[in-house]
């Protein structure tokens, strides 16, 4: 019995467009409501969420069996972190802050077993296995594994062809709020100059023959990002329905006439 098949990544390869959401409450019942949504991903955030290995094994298990594929983001791309959230039943990652083909090269050995990569062969004791109920895991694996790589800094930018040209990197994905940063706008990513530098690294990385990706919760600019052909668009966070939606809800209710007195007799 092989590896389960990646859906996500075989969608990629495809060029058919995933549609996302990113999760960063760091909790299973929120992973979980979120995937009865129909989201094709759901980014499972562990560089800004407050989330350790037990809390994104849950949430794996919250979103399993739901037409939603999970992708984890680590918090940053060293070996030993890769290798527990691989163990914990995680077959796409995206990696943040890459600035080279050099560290690509070293986040695809991290996602392989030997001979091609140096993940740690501890399947048997592990949830991606199926706790060794996977016969042909080990053999398997590596096919499987889709490694998204995060650009978001002018270095990053310059390097995206040689970041692209690594085999094993299946896509590239572009930070505008760090690029927005790491360019003098700190906070503003929606500026024209960054937004012309999103743009180019889109194309650039499309022109490369790899996926590209991106998030924005403004859902004209997803849109136009999708037109212009990024194939894996998060369009927006549980943090952001759960807030915008709690301070709508009240804003609601506030703009309606009451019709009991308020504890001090007025009346709204």
């Amino acid at each position: 019995m092989p590896a389960p098949q990646n859906a996500f990544k075989a969608a990629l390869r495809n060029g058919r467009s995933q549609i996302g959401l990113w999760l960063a409450l760091a909790s299973p019942y929120v992973a979980e409501v979120c995937a009865g949504a129909g989201y094709d991903w759901l980014l499972v955030d562990a560089e800004h969420g407050p989330n350790d290995i037990p809390l994104l094994a849950a949430q794996l298990q919250a979103i399993a069996g739901s037409a939603s594929h999970p992708v984890v983001r680590v918090p940053i791309g060293e070996t030993w972190i890769i290798k527990q959230v691989l163990d914990i039943g995680a077959q796409t990652l995206l990696v943040p802050m890459v600035e080279s083909a050099e560290q690509a090269r070293a986040l695809v050995r991290a996602t392989r077993y030997p001979p091609d990569g140096v993940r740690g062969v501890g399947a048997a004791l592990a949830r991606a296995s199926n706790y060794n109920r996977i016969s042909d895991y080990l053999q398997t694996a590596n096919e499987q594994i889709c490694l998204l790589v995060q650009v978001e800094s002018r270095a990053g930018l310059a390097a995206i062809e040689e970041i692209a040209s690594v085999d094993g990197v299946d896509g590239i994905f572009i930070g505008p709020a760090d690029l927005a940063a790491d360019m003098g706008h700190l906070g503003v990513p929606g500026v024209a100059d960054v937004q012309s530098a999103v743009r180019d690294g889109l194309s650039r990385i499309l022109a490369s023959g790899k996926a590209a990706g991106i998030l924005t919760a403004d859902v004209d600019l997803a849109q136009s990002y999708v037109e212009l052909g990024a194939s894996f668009v998060a369009i927006g966070s549980d943090v952001g329905v759960l807030a915008g939606g709690a301070t709508r809800l009240l804003s609601q209710f506030a703009a309606k006439p009451a019709a009991f007195p308020t504890s001090s007799g007025a009346v709204y």
